[in-house]
């Protein structure tokens, strides 16, 4: 099973929010439930690399209940996402037993922004102008997805194209 950005945000908005290992059983009881299958490590390892960098996913690690196994950060699905279900993954959070997590907005935003902040310093640095509108669009997205401000890190983008 190959998933894609919007399948992986999927996957993870069933429970709330998956750590890495969880994500990989979610997938691999759907690749199996869809055709018998199974997930190739290498490639979700890319898959969920792409999504982290797109903003499909963020990594997140929270306090208290929420946490995943062994204080484990968890992967949610971001502002960028299109979160899609693959049909063979509807069953799963019943079937792999894990209840859904209720995650505090605020502190997930907070987390966002920080790798948002990060991003913007490389695209800005390296001087990317296609990464750098990708950026400012995500700027958007963050800011209706969570309770935080981008206008300093757009204005910082709109800056770089500018020049």
């Amino acid at each position: 099973m190959d998933a894609t950005a919007d399948e992986l945000a999927g996957v993870v908005d069933l429970f709330g929010g998956l750590t890495r290992t969880e994500l990989e059983r979610a997938l691999a009881e759907a690749a199996y439930r869809a055709d018998g299958g199974s997930v190739e490590a290498t490639a979700l390892e890319t898959a969920i690399e792409d999504a982290l960098e797109s903003f499909a996913l963020v990594r997140y690690e929270p306090d208290g209940d929420d946490v995943g196994p062994d204080g484990e950060a968890l992967l949610v699905a971001g502002p960028a996402a299109f979160p899609t279900v693959p049909e063979e993954a509807e069953d799963v959070p019943h079937i792999l037993g894990i209840d859904r997590r209720r995650l505090d907005r605020e502190a997930l935003g907070e987390a966002a922004g920080e790798r948002l902040r990060e991003a913007v310093e490389t695209a800005v640095e390296a001087e990317n102008a296609e990464r750098v509108r990708t950026l400012i669009d995500v700027t958007y997205d963050l800011e209706a997805w969570a309770p935080i401000d981008c206008t300093a890190e757009r204005t910082r983008l709109e800056a770089r194209l500018g020049e």
